[in-house]
């Protein structure tokens, strides 16, 4: 078992803290490659890192963008309202060229 470390915006980490969130989406890129089933994960508040999480990896959702991994799972777990509010969200951080270079992962978490 490994510990890693990501950092949220304070909307979507008081999502997790408050059980809304159990999905949280990112790039598969050579850092989320290391992440595994049964790891745990240290979800740091970026606007308050005085406030953190812990939670563990329980699946991994691969798929080539984010908008299949939106489309084939309940928007709810990712704390979204709709298939496109999230890409919107996401959109911001990650362009279409990243996402089919390197793929996207879903990472499925359950409070420790």
């Amino acid at each position: 078992m490994t510990t890693h470390s990501l950092q949220l915006a304070s909307e979507p980490f008081r999502a997790i803290v408050d059980g809304v969130k159990t999905v949280e989406s990112r790039l598969y890129d050579e850092k989320r490659q290391l992440i595994h089933l049964g790891d745990e994960i240290i979800f740091t508040n970026r606007e308050d890192e005085n406030q953190t999480i812990v939670v563990r990896v329980v699946g991994l959702l691969r798929y080539k963008t984010f908008h299949d991994l939106f489309s084939h799972n309940p928007p709810s777990k990712f704390g979204g309202e709709s298939i496109e509010w999230l890409e919107n969200q996401i959109n911001e951080f990650y362009d279409i060229h990243e996402q089919r270079q390197y793929g996207v992962i879903g990472i499925e978490l359950e409070s420790i």
